[in-house]
């Protein structure tokens, strides 16, 4: 059965906690202060959308569709995006907090993280080749067999990675954050 198609539509400060957001193919959509808090979005496909003000804290993703998709200012607590479909999974985060939240495996190359917090968040085995985290709190984020090549951590802050478990080819760091990348050595350094 063919979804229906919402092309260009905005929609500003909706509840979909209890009725729900309809499953349909949303494009060029922008929803602004909206609350999707523990909704279920599982077979919703989203397209040149925006989130702005948002909550979407445990909602469900269950095969949900995130193509050029961009949050702002919006609240992620404890989403699984390794329940989305995969395929082309696409979006950017400025000003959001993720906590919790769970890229396992993922592709995520290129991703940019804008002043986000990120506090235990889930990026075991995600390929974030290239990604940008910009002013990020990586406060007791899971890194482990994560691809890291070339991604930039300048700005990033409260992050442990380990290198050995890791891809950090042509990564970036600043010389104020080093320690994130030897805290399993337990070095003093002042």
């Amino acid at each position: 059965m063919k979804k229906e198609q919402i092309e260009d539509q905005r929609f500003d400060a909706l509840d979909y906690t209890v009725d729900g957001l309809p499953v349909a193919d949303y494009e060029g959509c922008t929803f602004a202060n909206c609350t999707f808090f523990s909704t279920d979005l599982s077979d919703v496909n989203f397209t040149d959308c925006v989130f702005e003000h948002c909550d979407l804290s445990m909602a469900k993703l269950k095969d949900t569709v995130f193509r050029d998709v961009k949050f702002t200012n919006c609240k992620l607590l404890g989403l699984r995006f390794d329940d989305c479909n995969s395929f082309n999974l696409s979006f950017s985060f400025d000003n959001c907090v993720l906590n919790f939240a769970s890229f396992f495996r993922l592709n995520l190359k290129n991703t940019v993280f804008n002043t986000c917090k990120l506090e235990e968040v889930e990026l075991v085995e995600t390929d974030l080749s290239n990604a940008v985290f910009s002013h990020c709190d990586l406060t007791r984020a899971i890194f482990g067999n994560t691809r890291l090549n070339g991604a930039d951590f300048r700005t990033a802050y409260n992050f442990s990675i380990d290198p050995e478990e890791n891809s950090l080819k042509k990564a970036r760091f600043s010389a104020q954050n080093l320690a994130g990348l030897l805290e399993k050595y337990q070095l003093v350094i002042a």
